[in-house]
């Protein structure tokens, strides 16, 4: 069996150009252990430096967890991202959706009808190709979706799309598999 191994360095905080080792030691601060993800990214400290912020700035938006989640696991599925797709799997059961609620946010579906219109919506933007069908917008708003809420979530499209662009294209290894993850010491 062939060992998965990344096209692009893993960094950790001794092995990173310096301009990312700020960035990886606060993620380690707040998640303990560093994603593989955040080490290929690490490789470019502007690159990383965008990721962070614009991932901080949309936690503390209007949408919650489980709706991130949701996004996170449909856009990691359209792409074929093993890393995201494992990685939102967890989040997402941490954050309290059922397994047949994952399930259905990897096709971009939900057994709540406000989601899945929300979802749906996502769908015609990632899917295409074009813009998507007027009603879609429409469906959303009138499920409660505010605009807020619908740009957000079309940036989280964004951000979750460039995450799984970069495991796919640079074939990040799942955390936990044999190229293990970084765990990081705090300085």
């Amino acid at each position: 069996m062939k060992t998965p191994m990344s096209r692009f360095q893993i960094h950790d905080d001794l092995t990173a150009p310096e301009g990312s080792v700020l960035v990886l030691r606060g993620a380690l601060a707040t998640g303990g252990q560093l994603p593989n993800f955040l080490g290929v990214l690490a490789g470019s400290p502007a690159a990383l430096r965008g990721y962070a912020r614009l991932r901080s700035e949309l936690r503390r938006g209007a949408l919650d967890v489980p709706t991130l989640e949701r996004i996170a696991l449909a856009v990691a599925e359209h792409h074929g991202s093993e890393p995201g797709l494992a990685l939102h799997g967890r989040s997402a059961r941490q954050a309290g959706l059922s397994l047949d609620e994952v399930a259905l946010a990897r096709e971009f579906d939900s057994g709540d009808a406000r989601e899945a219109t929300l979802l749906r919506y996502l769908k015609a933007t990632v899917r295409g190709p074009g813009r998507p069908a007027m009603h879609l917008h429409e469906e959303a708003r009138e499920a409660g979706w505010s605009d807020e809420q619908i740009l957000e979530a079309i940036a989280y499209v964004a951000l979750e799309t460039f995450t799984a662009m970069v495991n796919v294209a640079g074939e990040v290894p799942v955390d936990g598999s044999a190229e293990d993850s970084r765990t990081l010491k705090a300085a």
